[in-house]
């Protein structure tokens, strides 16, 4: 199992829990943008910039991920991908997405995006605090424990492979 990261968008104290995480249960963290993230780092992280083309970090996630995984992202559009591909996805606010919400998410999303190019924009709340970091742990904690728990009890192998427009930088053993 591995513990991929949309890291263009996700908070740097969600970040180094991550990483915190992959370290203290023997996982890799892979990180995927489309620019290099500072402070990705140890033998448990991988950093991977990917072209700047739209969409190709989210791709490359895609392409990575397998059931069993778990996958940390913001983009309601990348986490459907996921999600139908049978992979465990949550956001940096702890929000887990499944078969049952993700539609509704998708649909609140495009309906904000069209209203947005209406020219109505609405109120965001950029605050990333105590409150939504511990959020996101408890939820980050307790489906890692869930998915680690089922691997034990012959989950899901995961294999990777296959050609990608990402490049790995600092991909440490």
């Amino acid at each position: 199992m591995k513990i991929l990261v949309d890291a263009d968008s996700c908070p740097r104290p969600a970040r180094s829990l991550v990483l915190r995480s992959a370290a203290r249960n023997s996982l890799t963290a892979h990180f995927a943008a489309n620019r290099p993230i500072p402070g990705i780092n140890g033998e448990n992280a991988a950093m991977e910039v990917c072209a700047a083309e739209e969409g190709s970090a989210d791709d490359r996630i895609v392409e990575l991920a397998r059931p069993g995984d778990l996958v940390l992202t913001r983009d309601i559009p990348l986490a459907a991908r996921l999600v139908e591909a049978s992979v465990m996805v949550i956001d940096d606010r702890g929000r887990v997405y499944t078969r049952e919400n993700i539609r509704e998410r998708l649909s609140l999303r495009n309906f904000i995006v069209g209203l947005a190019e209406s020219g109505i924009e609405r109120e965001r709340n950029a605050n990333y605090g105590k409150r939504e970091l511990k959020a996101f742990a408890d939820s980050f904690d307790r489906v890692l424990s869930r998915l680690l728990r089922a691997e034990r009890q012959g989950g899901e192998q995961n294999a990777q492979g296959g050609k990608s427009a990402c490049g790995e930088t600092g991909v440490n053993p």
